[in-house]
């Protein structure tokens, strides 16, 4: 070989290297060279730059409370078997100091209503502070064999009017035994009350708890000696002895002898 071959050879040889070391190759030498497989797996799991974040699920609306029940919307039976079951439980004694008055509970066969729960429905109304035992006076709910000294009965409608109209109390609308009442022994809580309140606190709104605390009230304040009461004036809360069973005459509906820790009355009738 001449010295100008091999030199040419020589600098051909060195042009190569240097290509190569550019990373520069003949299109017909380069395959495409594969992604790596942690690129693809991370180029199918992220998310778009441009793609709008999740929305946050809204927070469900607060569900509005119950109305307050006016009346029961199941028919009363009008009349049971005229015998009467004793609740075999009774409560604690409510209050603290005084005269301890001991009562039973009582409901009809066949009026379909649990003794024992009217008979917590009793001590929930008689043992509350706004009721008698805020003046000095102590109640307590015995169980059937206990000594007491009265009995606070449920009974339908026939037999109702019945017992009260044996005590000469017996008040009646559209023919129909309409009142509760107080006997000797005890007081006598007509079912068509207990369970359908009357119509002038239902176009009040007056709840059908507010009604029956009232007529337990009312009826064992009779029992404890206490006698009817008028509306003291428009407006104002009616005395538990009123007889707000048959109209308001103008006040508010109320359950309770005593307000704000005093004794509330009106004239007496």
């Amino acid at each position: 070989m001449s010295r100008t071959l091999a030199v040419s050879a020589g600098i051909a040889l060195l042009a190569g290297l240097a290509l190569l070391g550019l990373g520069v190759f003949p299109i017909h030498l380069s395959p495409a060279a594969p992604v790596p497989p942690s690129v693809r797996e991370t180029l199918a799991v992220s998310p778009s730059s441009s793609a709008p974040p999740l929305a946050s699920p809204s927070p469900s609306a607060s569900p509005s409370p119950a109305p307050p029940v006016l009346r029961l919307d199941v028919p009363a039976p009008t009349k049971g078997t005229g015998g009467f079951e004793y609740a075999t439980k009774g409560g604690p004694i409510r209050g603290r100091s005084g005269k301890l008055m001991r009562y039973r509970v009582a409901v009809e066969l066949g009026s379909g209503i649990d003794v024992q729960e009217f008979g917590a429905a009793v001590d929930g109304a008689l043992g509350r502070p706004q009721s008698w035992i805020g003046g000095g006076l102590r109640m307590q709910w015995v169980a059937r064999g206990t000594p007491y000294d009265f009995t606070v009965h449920l009974a339908t409608r026939e037999t109702a009017g019945r017992m009260c109209g044996a005590g000469g109390v017996n008040i009646t609308v559209r023919g129909r035994p309409y009142t509760s009442c107080r006997i000797g022994g005890g007081v006598v809580i007509n079912l068509d009350r207990w369970q359908h309140s009357v119509d002038h606190f239902v176009a009040a709104k007056v709840p059908l708890s507010v009604y029956r605390d009232y007529v337990l009230n009312h009826e064992v304040g009779h029992q404890l000696g206490h006698r009817h009461e008028l509306c003291p004036g428009r407006g104002r809360p009616a005395p538990v002895m009123m007889q707000q069973t048959l109209d308001l005459k103008g006040c508010k509906a109320n359950a309770w002898p005593f307000l704000n820790g005093r004794r509330y009355a009106g004239p007496l009738k």
